[in-house]
């Protein structure tokens, strides 16, 4: 009988656990504040660029522009985001980010950055560094289905 393929030993596979990995780490590091790795991405971006519009944070975080509008809108009716039609184009929705959602994403880099080092603790610095390199490296110099450079 053939070989099966060994799914186990892909660079897909090995990606995708590692991706759980970080979302069960992330999960346990912010409990205390009930928000998603996604969430949390929004809430930083818009720390970084208050008042930008909805389909422009979810590129730069990566995120499916269709599904956003229901992760705001959960940051919205937690108090931590506030999103206003553009006055020169009302299909457009902006966002800020309320002094509530500030603070929470302040108490939240904490507990992000222990994400990161416990995630990478197994490996001494140089191999946390050639992974950065090589993640870096996966994820933008591909080109997406569209054509453009990745993520």
């Amino acid at each position: 009988m053939a070989k099966s393929f060994d799914f186990h030993n892909t660079p897909g596979h090995l990606v995708r656990r590692a991706h759980q990995r970080t979302v069960a780490l992330f999960m346990e590091e912010t409990a205390g504040f009930d928000v998603t790795p996604v969430q949390f991405a929004i809430l930083h971006e818009l720390l970084a660029q208050p008042g930008e519009d909805q389909v422009t944070l979810a590129s730069r975080v990566a995120f499916d522009a269709a599904t956003s509008g229901s992760v705001i809108g959960r940051l919205e009716k937690r108090g931590w985001v506030r999103r206003e039609a553009d006055t020169r184009d009302r299909r457009r929705k902006l966002l800020w980010i309320t002094p509530e959602g500030e603070t929470a994403a302040l108490q939240m880099r904490d507990a992000a950055q222990r994400v990161q080092e416990r995630l990478t603790g197994p490996l001494n610095a140089e191999e946390s560094a050639l992974l950065m390199t090589l993640l870096t490296k996966v994820v933008y110099h591909h080109k997406d289905p569209a054509g453009t450079s990745g993520a």
